[in-house]
């Protein structure tokens, strides 16, 4: 059964979405505050967080953004429900890590099916991590921390590896500069987005072949990065 954390300070809501989610077969941990949303991350390692953007303590994009850069939390994914419907505002929850983005009034069929599409896309990827990866000719031993591209090992610098690291362990989606910084950067704040295209360009004179015509790390105009599809 499917833990599900569910952060609104509306008890109502809380109510509607929980009594909707156990009718489906789902566990649901009911949470009012920022606060204890984060405790609550840690010690009941939920599937899945449904979060709201206005919140007590701490507000909705600060919890989410901690979640993202605590290793232990890192990976559940998030969908956002807000009652601001303001481009800005669902563009910054999804830059700062949230998977889904929601706005009140809602529909709670539709809540419940995308709960469940996240999941099964998690079921589907596995939830654990992988030690190695292998796809057209690149190597990656996460453990040992050693690339080989066509049999030949490549030495990059730690930076280089984390960011390729993340990337090729998220296949097919598509991060923003922004949530590249976030994942692989954290809080470092003296880096721009500009240098996540230096590092970028550095990595693909490593691993690719053609780095105008990339195998591995696409460009996504207009948005960011992904890893190519492995399937």
């Amino acid at each position: 059964m499917s833990r599900i954390l569910i952060v609104d300070d509306e008890q109502d809501i809380v109510e509607l979405i929980s009594y909707n989610l156990e009718k489906e077969g789902f566990s649901c941990v009911k949470v009012y505050d920022g606060e204890t949303a984060l405790k609550l991350a840690k010690t009941k390692k939920p599937e899945l967080i449904i979060l709201d953007l206005m919140l007590p303590k701490i507000n909705g994009l600060d919890v989410c953004r901690a979640i993202r850069h605590d290793p232990v939390t890192a990976n559940i994914p998030i969908i956002m429900l807000t009652a601001k419907v303001d481009e800005v505002d669902k563009i910054l929850g999804l830059e700062i890590g949230a998977d889904d983005y929601m706005t009140k009034p809602f529909s709670v069929k539709e809540l419940v099916a995308r709960v469940r599409t996240i999941l099964r896309r998690l079921k589907e990827r596995g939830t654990t991590l992988e030690e190695s990866f292998k796809y057209k000719g690149l190597e990656i031993n996460y453990a040992s921390c050693s690339v080989k591209v066509d049999g030949k090992k490549i030495d990059l610098s730690p930076t280089e590896l984390k960011l390729l690291f993340f990337l090729s362990r998220n296949p097919g989606r598509v991060y923003s500069r922004n949530q590249i910084l976030d994942h692989v950067w954290g809080d470092d704040t003296f880096v721009t987005d500009r240098t996540v295209d230096v590092h970028i360009r550095r990595l693909r004179s490593q691993i690719e072949k053609d780095i105008e015509n990339p195998r591995y790390i696409l460009t996504i105009r207009g948005f960011g990065y992904k890893f190519t599809e492995t399937r």
